[in-house]
């Protein structure tokens, strides 16, 4: 059956309000023009009816997106604020989810997973169907490390509303368990699920990332340009074109990408790897203005987000120093114990010298399945140090066969560790090959029994007994037998 048209009934497509209001309420990117539409729309409404709760967790919600697009911490205040007044004209124990949910993701926004955890099992538990809960709960748990209650909580989004945030996850837990080809099919299933052209461009770059990730920087090139033309405002997207064409050699076009992506955001891991990448040039001059950037940014304290915090460590650690280095990531460590958190500070470790500490976070941080080459560089590294040749040999292989141009910095110091390390042995392992020639050793004769002589059948000849002639049927002997001379 299909009902008339009412009047009420509006055939046009959505507007940039509503396309960005559908968008920050599933989770989903938007596009800054909808997003700066949106914004403006809430806040003249809330100017009129600031009593309106439901307005102020879309606004909150709508500075949270912004700040993730602009990569700019200076919207998170305004985000907290605005979902706070909405849990204060409508607490949490009266089930305002929209904004639980948007204080979890705020949290998990800011580092701060511990925090996202909470909120998220607390709409978890006031509404276990409600399944704008479980990103916020993936979210969380992966940041602090806990990749099997992550899981947990993915799968049960799956069930309850599989569609673009449910997929996205998947790819997240799938990629950190080391399941590639998972983790591509499920980023692949998100693309079709997109709708909006922001929706599809996010996509198209974590698609680019898996890429990345697997050594494929043509594929990877290809997504991130893809990304771009379906959404030319994404700086993350501009950065990864940037990494991939370093990986093929374009070094001038990839400086290009790496300053414009700056120039919309200031990215910490982008500036670390614009500085790296003038550093292999011999642009050491350049370099340290890339990493002045990073140096501002540790001396402000703007640097809250976890994964900001591991690349400003990982740049003290190589670029600045490295007992600075292990004082922040030992206490990074402290609230979430990620793998990403294990590397740096392994890492950090080695730099300050303590080599023996370093391996026991590198086994933290490639031991749950992540397959990242500069995780296995970083422990190849450390167990080289140790004297490890073995091990050393076997992790960086294992680095320049998952991406051989992770770095224009770490990629070539893993090749020369690794003709430093040398070829085994031929013959084997030492402790498997015998001091001396092998010699059959000399075996007992086996003992072997008689054969025991078989009993004979009642009415059977004995052996070496002539056998009886028959009867004829006169009952004299037959004929033959009278024959024999």
């Amino acid at each position: 059956m299909v009902r008339p048209a009412g009047q009420g009934d509006d055939a046009r497509p959505p507007g940039p309000t509503q396309r960005a209001a559908s968008a920050v309420g599933r989770g989903a990117p938007a596009a800054a023009v909808d997003l700066s539409a949106l914004i403006a729309d809430r806040e003249q409404w809330l100017g009129s009816h600031p009593r309106d709760d439901g307005a102020w967790s879309v606004l909150g919600s709508a500075y949270l997106e912004q700040a993730r697009r602009s990569a700019d911490p200076a919207w998170f205040p305004k985000a907290e604020k605005a979902l706070k007044r909405s849990l204060e004209l409508r607490p949490a124990e009266k089930g305002n989810h929209d904004a639980m949910t948007g204080m979890g993701a705020l949290a998990n926004a800011r580092g701060d997973f511990g925090t996202g955890k909470r909120w998220g099992e607390l709409v978890r538990a006031q509404a276990p169907q409600r399944w704008t809960a479980y990103p916020v709960l993936v979210d969380a748990y992966t940041g602090l490390g806990d990749y099997k209650a992550a899981q947990q909580a993915m799968e049960r989004l799956v069930e309850l509303r599989p569609g673009l945030a449910a997929f996205m996850r998947a790819s997240q837990v799938y990629r950190d368990r080391g399941w590639r080809e998972d983790a591509a099919l499920s980023m692949e299933h998100a693309a079709g699920a997109a709708k909006t052209p922001a929706e599809k461009a996010y996509v198209m770059y974590r698609l680019g990332e898996l890429a990345w990730e697997r050594g494929e920087a043509a594929a990877a090139l290809r997504q991130f340009e893809a990304a771009l033309r379906a959404d030319p405002g994404r700086a993350d997207a501009l950065g990864g074109r940037a990494r991939a064409l370093a990986g093929l050699g374009r070094s001038g076009e990839a400086v290009r990408d790496y300053r414009m992506a700056l120039g919309r955001g200031s990215a910490p891991r982008l500036a670390l790897e614009l500085g790296e990448l003038l550093e292999s040039l011999g642009r050491d001059d350049e370099a340290k203005e890339a990493y002045a950037v990073l140096q501002a940014a540790a001396s402000r304290g703007s640097v809250r987000a976890a994964e900001d915090q591991v690349v400003l460590g990982l740049f003290e650690a190589d670029h600045g120093d490295p007992a600075d280095a292990v004082r922040r990531l030992t206490a990074e460590w402290s609230r979430h114990k990620s793998m990403q958190v294990a590397d740096a500070l392994g890492w950090a470790l080695h730099r300050a010298g303590d080599d023996e500490g370093a391996l026991e976070y590198a086994k933290k941080a490639t031991e749950p399945g992540l397959r990242s080459a500069d995780f296995a560089y970083h422990r190849g590294i450390v167990e080289q140090a140790l004297g490890d040749g073995a091990s050393a040999r076997r992790h960086l292989e294992e680095a320049l066969r998952t991406n051989p141009v992770f770095s224009p910095v770490r990629a070539p110091l893993a090749k020369q560790a690794l003709a430093a390390v040398g070829e085994p042995p031929p013959g084997g392992p030492e402790n498997l090959r015998p001091p001396t020639p092998w010699v059959a050793p000399e075996l007992p004769e086996p003992v072997r029994k008689p054969t025991p002589t078989p009993k004979p059948k009642p009415g059977a000849a004995r052996p070496g007994a002539e056998p009886k002639p028959s009867p004829s049927p006169s009952g004299s002997p037959s004929a033959s037998a009278a024959a024999k001379p």
